[in-house]
């Protein structure tokens, strides 16, 4: 698959150190990716620009936070028209329980990643919104035991980009 943006080993680098940390230092990062500070700095302002790097945020320990519950629900339409597909896809943005949702192909169509206080308040989502929510016709759900990995969202070789060391 080819790669849509125009990348080089050091911007490859640099997305690489920042998806494992984004927050340290431009010095900091351009230490590891050994170029100077200046020419980093104006490295990642155009991953920002070009839409590369879309955005930086904490990741929080939900379970200590007191949400404990990560699940995956499948959902089925009755109809898949386009006005229906954006349609739900706005609803997922309403409902605050659902943090990831995709559109999938196969036997669903949305594919939702929730996450709960607990079992009775995600029960309680699924029965009272979710369901009954206009258009959804099937709901099948996962409730998770243990999350096992936990990666950044893209697969970055040492290297460079995807195709290095395959």
């Amino acid at each position: 698959m080819p790669i849509k943006a125009d990348l080089d080993a050091t911007d490859w680098r640099i997305l690489r150190e920042l998806q494992n940390d984004g927050r340290m230092t431009n010095v900091e990062l351009s230490r590891r990716v050994g170029i100077s500070a200046p020419p980093c700095l104006r490295r990642v302002k155009r991953l920002e620009e070009s839409g590369v790097i879309r955005g930086y945020r904490a990741l929080l320990n939900a379970p200590a936070l007191g949400y404990d519950l990560v699940a995956f629900c499948l959902v089925g339409l009755h109809h898949q028209s386009d006005a229906e597909l954006k349609s739900f896809s706005e609803l997922t943005r309403a409902w605050p329980i659902v943090r990831r949702a995709w559109m999938v192909s196969g036997e669903s169509d949305f594919l939702l990643h929730c996450v709960a206080t607990d079992l009775t308040t995600f029960q309680t989502f699924v029965i009272e919104q979710l369901t009954s929510a206009p258009n959804v016709d099937t709901v099948r759900t996962a409730l998770t035991i243990r999350q096992v990995k936990d990666e950044g969202l893209v697969d970055i070789e040492a290297s460079s980009g995807p195709a290095a060391g395959r």
